[in-house]
């Protein structure tokens, strides 16, 4: 092309000065069009740049800040992360006449809080926020506020603002008010309190979502509807815009690949239930007809679940294609245009967290929902944090005391050697699992919040038997398992007596360390650990640090040894041990042991489940190591059907 430029201007010098003028002002105009393009296309703030393909395990992340809070967020992309930006201040958007109001600003203090009726649901306010027509919506009560927070704040963080979030209880939408985060008034005077899934609160909640959907969608706008548990990676806005034909977009629950790109999942392959945690409605006769029929099946019966209704009710008819390639299907009535979001970028826990199916295939997700996973909503925010997508407080980055990590040691036997078996399996969680345990006994030792390692499995965890992995799925073995799959990270954070179990333990995420959201007083106060034999030259119980930095302490060291060592070092924010096997040879205090043990028992769960078998679970066993003959065995009977003791 460069050479027929060439050409052409060496013809038009030959000729009159008119075309010389229109050829220069053409190549030109061509080179200043290519520049914008490519800075649209590769600058910073351009979201689709900043989801570059990279498994949970390598997420890197950058950082805002919220102008009210001084706190910091991250969003993960792809390695080396881009230079830390500020937060661009929020500009106003033009839409039919109207700019939607800024988001993280805070009212004035001496303001007084506006009556409740000013946030009741209505056409006028929804039309304050919305955009190109569509407006994004989630809800939640004051027990889900840091969910809340950091749902609205991925999307600002992607200049996105036309938002709105649906309080709950009074708490929550005062609190949200103050923060600057528009909301509105559900009327649902719900507790404050988490709800637990499958409570009856639980659907409560979700009737009430399908009442909001019932009754926004006459007001003419899109509705992209979300659950609190989700984050969005990446503007969906412009996918949604791909299928205008589309009455409803729905993600799904979908483990095994139906398209290797970006396209819709091939419905006919779909055989997972359609999850309603992210769907978008248009505002269409047919759609509206499925709202209401959805809400009076729920309204009539407190029973169904709101998520298996709405699949009952779709799945009435299923077909034929509405044409030969958008993906689209009739569904419902026959009218109703449906689209499956494709599970390889708008995730669930399973295509995020166990398969990295995104990262296989090269995509960049939009969206990051947690299902399919375990330990209630401790659960849920631990593996956000697993994948430095949460948005947490600063003082979260630097617990009193400080924190200790370790390097876990894993033979390459354990990890890769053999067939993947459920004996394998368990001999290489185990070898890690004795680890852990000497770092928690460490951290509780020395009042320090312990760092938890990454932990490799062969195994998927599911709800029911399975060979180890599901058939069709993208799931690498061996590969990092989430915590709770493990863990029963619920128990880890709760309250418990102390007199009888001990001093609490806090536990950070695997890739903690590694986040930008790491302050920098944590990140630059650093003592390196180096176990070494009791005896050998240099080896011995001090506080003398080499002139390196790094600190020799002799393995199978007692509790008072550790005491009095490293009350030398109670200053720095971070002590990392090269390994902890061997390193502790236990409490003196025999009473206090008793309680550490009693502890962390409560803290493994169980691994399910082998096939063919009830019941088919295993658990797992702190102790297992104590138990000549242990073997990774479902119970026998009734009576052993219990947490090990």
């Amino acid at each position: 092309m460069v050479e027929g430029w060439r050409n052409g201007f060496r013809e038009a010098t030959n000729s009159k000065p008119l075309f010389v003028t229109i050829y220069a002002t053409v190549i030109i105009g061509v080179l200043v069009s290519s520049f914008y393009v490519f800075s649209a296309i590769y600058s910073p703030t351009n979201a689709s740049t900043s989801w570059l393909s990279s498994p949970p395990l390598l997420t890197a992340g950058r950082i805002h800040q919220l102008p009210q809070e001084n706190a910091t967020f991250q969003t993960p992309v792809g390695p080396p992360p881009p230079p830390q930006r500020a937060l661009p201040q929020p500009s106003p958007e033009e839409d039919q006449g109207k700019s939607l109001g800024d988001i993280w600003v805070s009212p004035p203090r001496d303001k007084k809080m506006p009556p409740l009726e000013t946030f009741k649901l209505t056409k006028e306010l929804f039309g304050e926020r919305v955009k190109d027509n569509v407006i994004i919506v989630t809800f939640g009560n004051y027990a889900f506020m840091d969910f809340i927070l950091t749902w609205v704040k991925h999307l600002t963080d992607l200049d996105i603002s036309n938002l709105l979030v649906g309080a709950m209880d009074t708490k929550l939408l005062e609190a949200l008010y103050w923060k600057g985060v528009p909301v509105f008034d559900m009327g649902s005077h719900m507790s404050t309190v988490d709800v637990g899934w499958g409570s009856p609160t639980f659907h409560k909640m979700g009737r009430e979502k399908v009442i909001l959907i019932d009754s926004v969608l006459p007001f003419g706008y899109e509705l992209l509807m979300c659950d609190t548990d989700m984050v969005w990676l990446k503007n969906p806005l412009p996918y949604l815009a791909r299928y205008p034909e589309a009455d409803v977009l729905t993600s799904s629950d979908q483990v095994v690949p139906t398209v290797v790109d970006d396209s819709l999942d091939i419905w006919q392959q779909v055989g997972a239930a359609y999850n309603i945690g992210i769907f978008h409605w248009r505002p269409t006769e047919s759609a509206k007809k499925l709202a209401k029929e959805w809400k009076e099946m729920l309204l009539a019966d407190d029973k169904v679940w709101d998520q298996n209704g709405f699949n009952e009710i779709v799945r009435k008819q299923l077909g034929p294609s509405v044409d030969g390639e958008s993906g689209l299907f009739y569904a419902y009535d026959g009218n109703l245009k449906v689209g499956i979001l494709p599970a390889s970028i708008f995730c669930s826990g399973h295509t995020y967290f166990v398969q990295a199916m995104y990262q296989q295939l090269r995509l960049e997700p939009y969206a990051l929902h947690t299902t399919f996973q375990y330990a209630g909503t401790e659960g849920k925010r631990h593996r956000l944090r697993e994948g430095m997508v949460f948005f947490d407080q600063p003082e979260y980055y630097d617990a009193p005391g400080g924190f200790i990590s370790f390097k876990p040691s894993i033979p390459k036997s354990l990890l890769l050697d053999g067939k993947h078996t459920i004996e394998s399996h368990f001999t290489l969680v185990n070898h890690q699992m004795k680890q852990i345990r000497s770092a928690l006994a460490i951290a509780s030792l020395l009042n320090r919040t312990l760092v938890m390692p990454p932990i490799w499995c062969r195994l998927d965890r599911l709800w029911f038997g399975h060979p180890g992995t599901l058939e069709g799925s993208m799931t690498r073995q061996p590969f990092i398992c989430p915590l709770d799959h493990v863990f029963e990270v619920n128990i880890m954070l709760k309250e418990v007596p102390e007199d009888e179990f001990g001093p609490g333990i806090g536990i950070r995420e695997y890739s903690f360390l590694d986040n930008p959201s790491l302050p920098k007083q944590v990140k630059e106060s650093w003592l390196d650990v180096q176990l070494c034999q009791e005896g050998k030259e240099g080896c011995e119980a001090s506080n003398i640090t080499s002139s390196s930095g790094v600190l020799k302490f002799p393995k199978r060291s007692n509790e008072d040894t550790f005491k009095a060592i490293f009350s030398s070092f109670n200053d720095v924010k971070v002590i990392k041990f090269s390994s902890v096997e061997d390193a502790f040879a236990g409490f003196s205090d025999k009473g206090r042991e008793e309680r550490f043990r009693r502890r962390v028992k409560r803290y493994v769960g169980i691994w399910c489940c082998e096939e063919n078998k009830t019941p088919g679970h295993i658990y797992y066993d702190m102790y297992w190591d104590e138990k000549p003959g242990w073997k990774p065995v479902p119970p026998q009977t009734p009576e052993e059907d219990h947490p090990p003791v």
